[in-house]
């Protein structure tokens, strides 16, 4: 069972930036902006880029190769806001001076039908 995972330090994340970190199997870009921390996973699902170095703005962030936009809160597409593509949203914490996220197991597999 997963649980909440110490990613970095309050202050390790510059204003208006993300940072990319592993967790439970999965990268995870954290976001800081207008005082609040924000968890969605890293990989664009458009062609897989890293978000947490995309450009910050408005509570979005624009991935760096085709700059297709997301919610930094809640992983919805920007540019088409009522489309399913999205990316994962997770639960983030602050204890003390740690930024903990929580990233639940994958699902499990199952076997193909042959």
């Amino acid at each position: 069972m997963a649980e909440f995972v110490k990613v970095a330090k309050l202050g390790d994340i510059p204003e208006g930036e993300g940072r990319n970190y592993p967790v439970n199997g999965r990268m995870v870009a954290i976001f800081y902006t207008n005082g609040e921390y924000h968890a969605i996973n890293d990989s664009c699902p458009h062609m897989g880029a890293s978000l947490s170095a995309g450009y910050v703005e408005d509570g979005q962030v624009s991935c760096p190769w085709h700059a297709w936009r997301f919610c930094i809160r809640e992983g919805t597409w920007m540019d088409n806001p009522k489309s399913p593509l999205r990316c994962d949203s997770y639960e983030l914490r602050i204890e003390g001076d740690d930024i903990l996220v929580h990233v639940p197991d994958p699902a499990p597999r199952t076997p193909e039908a042959s």
